[in-house]
């Protein structure tokens, strides 16, 4: 039977109508899905740029404590000075310290020392000030500055007491400087002298032959290598850097003649060869004055038992830029 045109349209019609709306349906979740998945990977990266943004705020954070606490620390003897001068009436024992070695680079260089005790001196509320050491010695050139500036400031104030207090180690450098004070205090068992100076050095010369190693070294100037490790000491050079330690030396000892007069009791052969004693031994030398500690000077000498450290130290963006690594 054959089928009229107009039923086999319709038919056919009616066959691809449910293909077209299931491939509709199916174009239509699969794009919800990649909106759904578009917006999952919107959201994550919103959220890791919040995550990152709260890092860096509280990288920010704490870098502004850092620095406020530092701030804090470096300035806080000078809120405490500022205090205390719109206190006429509260006198007080004023302090430097010498922690460490005195070099150039340190927190105890003679820029920071001489600035200290230039404060100290100058505050109208101190009624003495104490130079307190604890160092092994360290740059003559340092030592001698600071040296100078204590006999400069000692006729500038005439009438503020001044004292070393040495405290566990005064040798070498160390004792330059305290040699420069009125009187100078220790405890018993403190380790006061080593008046000398030193120049160390290594020879490298037989073990690189042993290894088969040859120095090339060039210089322009006869001397310009000199004391070179590599290679074999040169006995002109030797004597040369012999001569400048020696005099040296008697910079040193000078000083100390100069700063100790006829206190130096015993100027035996070995007082200024670089040997240390005790501080009770020092007394008897007349390498110090007596035994005691910087409170014990402030209570029973100054007579202001309260002390007042007028320390100086690296200012506070030096020492972040040195511990960030920025140069």
């Amino acid at each position: 039977m054959l089928t009229p045109p107009e039923s086999s349209d319709a038919a056919q019609h009616a066959s691809v109508e449910p293909i077209a709306l299931a491939w509709l349906e199916r174009a239509e979740a699969s794009r919800r899905e990649e909106r759904a998945a578009l917006q999952a990977i919107m959201a994550e990266h919103l959220n890791e740029q919040k995550r990152v943004r709260r890092g860096k705020n509280w990288f920010r954070l704490f870098l502004v404590l850092y620095l406020l606490a530092l701030l804090g620390i470096s300035t806080a003897d000078q809120w405490r000075h500022v205090e205390l001068k719109t206190m006429p009436h509260k006198k007080f024992t004023a302090v430097v310290d010498i922690r460490g070695p005195i070099m150039a680079t340190t927190n105890t260089s003679a820029e920071n020392i001489i600035k200290g005790l230039s404060k100290a001196f100058a505050d109208p509320n101190s009624a003495g000030v104490i130079v307190r050491i604890n160092s092994p010695g360290g740059s003559p050139v340092q030592a001698g500055q600071v040296y100078d500036e204590m006999l400069r400031l000692r006729h500038r104030f005439p009438n503020k007491p001044f004292y070393a207090a040495l405290e566990d180690l005064c040798a070498s450098g160390g004792y330059y400087v305290a040699a420069a004070a009125p009187l100078i205090y220790a405890d018993q068992a403190s380790l006061v002298g080593s008046i000398g100076v030193i120049l160390q050095g290594f020879g490298f010369q037989e073990t690189l032959n042993k290894l088969g190693v040859e120095s090339r070294l060039l210089t322009s100037g006869k001397h310009k290598a000199f004391l070179n490790p590599f290679g074999p000491v040169d006995s002109s050079e030797k004597e040369h850097m012999q001569s400048v330690l020696n005099k040296i030396h008697q910079q040193f000892i000078e000083a100390v003649r100069k700063g100790r007069g006829d206190r130096l009791k015993n100027e035996q052969a070995d007082l200024f060869e670089g040997l240390i004693w005790t501080g009770e031994e020092a007394v008897k030398l007349g390498l110090i004055d007596g035994l005691g500690s910087s409170e014990w000077i402030a209570r029973e000498l100054i007579k202001q038992e309260k002390l007042v450290n007028f320390t100086q130290k690296n200012d506070w963006l030096s020492r972040v830029s040195k511990e960030m690594g920025i140069q």
